[in-house]
Parts: structure tokens; C-alpha cells; sequence
């Protein structure tokens, strides 16, 4: 099966929502175990596996600074919150048989392994599974941003950007039926239409580094698995004109 993969190294940006309960909000179990079958069956057809996950489930930086926090110091809670999420997420997938590692970028060596970048392209040449937490160590810069980062550093083939609808429209497809879906995008033409598939630092990051990537529906039954055999899935945002 794994002749059949397009993607052999992958980077899979998961929003700390796709932890969350149903009201938005903390761990659910049932939802960590959902993203380990699925991890499973995408390390199972020999894709080399990296993750990065947000933190919007357990805080919200956005909040905090609007009743006047310094923004580094709600950055910095975020890191820690994406620490929390990894954990959670690596407990899950060695649940199910899958050799994983947390690396993080804010040194805490009681519970995750420092963010050394030969280390992490070991682990995945190894097939373990390597979840990186604290973003980029850096207060300013989003988890997009560092999952794009982490995506050259590691040389992923593509960065899959987890999602709960099916690709890039113009506008919310839940407020706007008749919204438009694109199946494809230039670098260029994401960051002119401002349509928040990602942040224009991490859009940016991936244009001057000729990485593409794909948004995707995470829990559409069978969208990860096709989009890595090379089915049109989703949209995929390369330099490419549409």
C-alpha cells in the first residue's frame, strides 16, 4: 500500500478544537481517540507522520489581550496549552499501538523531548509519530505559522491543513449556502482573497518555500487517506494558477 501514496512525509496542522467537547471547550477522550484511528491508518499505508495542534479548546489569547494582557504573556499560555493538547493527543495514539514523540519548543524536559530537529527526522524515518508542541518558542507567531516552519524543517512533502469543512470557500459555507468552493488556489491567490485558510505568515512561508498545502474536511470518512493516494480532495493551495 505504501507504493500507492503520493505524500511520504506529511505535516497534519490540527486545530486544538478538534480536541474539544461539543460545547467547544476542553479535552474529550472520545474525540483524542478519533484522531488516533486515524493517525494509525495513515502511518499503517507507510506516510512518515508529524503533527501540530493549536490550543483554542483550552485558551484564547485573543481574549486575554482584550482586557489588557501583554501579548507575549498570552502567547506564552498558548504554547503551554498546545503542550497540554499533545500530551493528550500522544496518550491517545499510543492507545493505539503507534510509537509517538511530543517535542516542544519550550524546553520542559519532564514531559516532552526539546524540539532538536535531527532528532525529530529520526523519530519519523523510524515511523514513531512526532507531535510537536509550544509552536515556535516564540510569542507573535501563530500555530499555522509554526506548522509551516516545522513542515521545511522536517522536508514534509505537503502541510494538510485539518478542518471541519470541506476545503477553501468564499465565504462561510454555514452562513452563505450558495458559498463557492475552490478544488484550487495559488500561494497568491489565498492571501489576496484573505480568506483565512491560514495566516498570511505561515501562506507566505510555504509560497517562498514551493510547499503546498492541502485543507481538508478531517472527518469526512476517508478524505485523509485519499488526499495522501493523490485524490482530488479538498482544496490544494500550491503556486500554481488556478
Amino acid at each position: 500500500m505504501a507504493k500507492s501514496i503520493k505524500y511520504k512525509r506529511i505535516l497534519l496542522k490540527l486545530s486544538g478544537e478538534a480536541l474539544a467537547a461539543d460545547e467547544g471547550t476542553g479535552i474529550d477522550p472520545d474525540k483524542a481517540e478519533g484522531i488516533a484511528k486515524q493517525v494509525k491508518e495513515v502511518v499503517g499505508m507507510g506516510v512518515q507522520l508529524a503533527i501540530v495542534i493549536g490550543a483554542g479548546n483550552l485558551w484564547r489569547g485573543r481574549i486575554g489581550i482584550e482586557r489588557g494582557m501583554d501579548r507575549a504573556t498570552a502567547d506564552y499560555m498558548g504554547m503551554l496549552g498546545t503542550v497540554m493538547n499533545a500530551l493528550a493527543l500522544m496518550d491517545a495514539i499510543e492507545r493505539e499501538g503507534v510509537e509517538t514523540r511530543v517535542q516542544s519548543a519550550i524546553e520542559m524536559r519532564a514531559v516532552a523531548e526539546p524540539y532538536i530537529r535531527r532528532r525529530a527526522t529520526r523519530h519519523l524515518d523510524l515511523g514513531r509519530v512526532v507531535i510537536f508542541g509550544a509552536g515556535t518558542g516564540n510569542p507573535y507567531f501563530s500555530t499555522d505559522t509554526a506548522a509551516a516552519l516545522r513542515a521545511m524543517e522536517i522536508g514534509a512533502n505537503t502541510v494538510i491543513k485539518a478542518t471541519k469543512v470541506d476545503g477553501v470557500y468564499d465565504a462561510d459555507p454555514k452562513k452563505h449556502p450558495d458559498a463557492k468552493r475552490f478544488t484550487h488556489l495559488s500561494y497568491i491567490e489565498a492571501l489576496n482573497l484573505r480568506l483565512a485558510v491560514m495566516d498570511s505568515t505561515a501562506i507566505s512561508l510555504c509560497m517562498e518555500n514551493n510547499l503546498p498545502i492541502m485543507v481538508l474536511n478531517f472527518w469526512q470518512e476517508g478524505a485523509l487517506r485519499d488526499a495522501l493516494q493523490g485524490k482530488a480532495v479538498g482544496t490544494l493551495i500550491n503556486s500554481q494558477s488556478s
